[in-house]
C-alpha cells in the first residue's frame, strides 16, 4: 500500500498554510483526544440520571471499546513494522512535530484509531453527539497526516479499525454490561450511586 504522493500533497499544503494554522493542527493532534476523554465523562454523568440501564451501560462501555481497539492497534503496529513517511519519504518537508524514533511504527494510527472508536462509541451512547464526534474524529486523523508523522492510508485504517472494533464491541457487550449497571443499581449501596445512578424503582 503506497499512499506517498498523497503524503507529499497533504505535507506540502501543510507548510504552506499560515503559522498559526499550523500551531492549530500541531496543538489539535497532540492534544485533541483529551477531548474524547471529556466527553466520555460527561455522556456517562449524564446517562446516570437515565431511566434504563442500558443508557448507563453503553455510557460505561465507551471507553472500554476505545481501549480495546488502541490495544488492536498497537498489536497490528508491532507487526507490520512499518517506518513513518517523516524519515522514510523522500524529498518530504520536515515534519511540523518530531518524527517519532525508529521502532515507533507508523501503520495504522493509533491516534485514528481511539478517534475512530471514541467517536463511533460516543455515538452509540448519545445518538445526536456523531454530528460531533465524526468530524472530530476525521480531523484527528487528518491531522496526522497534517502534521507530517503518518501516511494517509495509516490513518484510514486506524480510522476503519477502531470504529468496526468499538463497534462490534458495543454490540457483543451491551447485553451483560446493562445487566451488570441493572444489578448493581438495585444493590442501592452508596458507591453503586454513585457510579450508576439511583435506582429509579426506588
Amino acid at each position: 500500500m503506497d499512499s506517498s504522493g498523497l503524503y507529499l500533497d497533504v505535507t506540502d499544503f501543510a507548510h504552506s498554510t499560515p503559522a498559526w494554522v499550523q500551531s492549530a493542527f500541531e496543538f489539535w493532534t497532540e492534544y485533541g483526544l483529551l477531548v474524547f476523554g471529556a466527553l466520555f465523562i460527561a455522556v456517562w454523568w449524564r446517562s446516570r440520571g437515565a431511566r434504563d440501564p442500558r443508557t448507563v451501560a453503553l455510557a460505561v462501555l465507551a471507553p472500554f471499546v476505545t481501549a480495546l481497539a488502541y490495544v488492536a492497534s498497537e498489536l497490528v503496529k508491532s507487526s507490520v513494522d512499518e517506518e513513518r513517511p517523516c524519515r522514510a519519504v523522500a524529498g518530504a518537508a520536515a515534519s511540523l512535530i518530531t518524527c517519532p524514533p525508529t521502532g515507533d511504527w507508523s501503520f495504522p494510527s493509533n491516534h485514528a484509531a481511539i478517534a475512530g472508536a471514541a467517536a463511533v462509541a460516543l455515538a452509540l451512547a448519545a445518538r445526536t453527539l456523531v454530528l460531533l464526534t465524526l468530524p472530530l474524529a476525521l480531523l484527528m486523523a487528518f491531522s496526522r497526516v497534517f502534521v507530517g508523522v503518518h501516511y494517509p492510508h495509516d490513518v484510514a485504517m486506524g480510522l476503519l479499525l477502531g470504529a468496526s472494533l468499538a463497534a462490534l464491541a458495543v454490540l457483543a457487550l451491551a447485553g451483560p454490561a446493562t445487566r451488570v449497571v441493572a444489578a448493581v443499581r438495585t444493590s442501592g449501596g452508596r458507591t453503586a450511586v454513585l457510579i450508576t445512578g439511583p435506582d429509579p424503582a426506588r
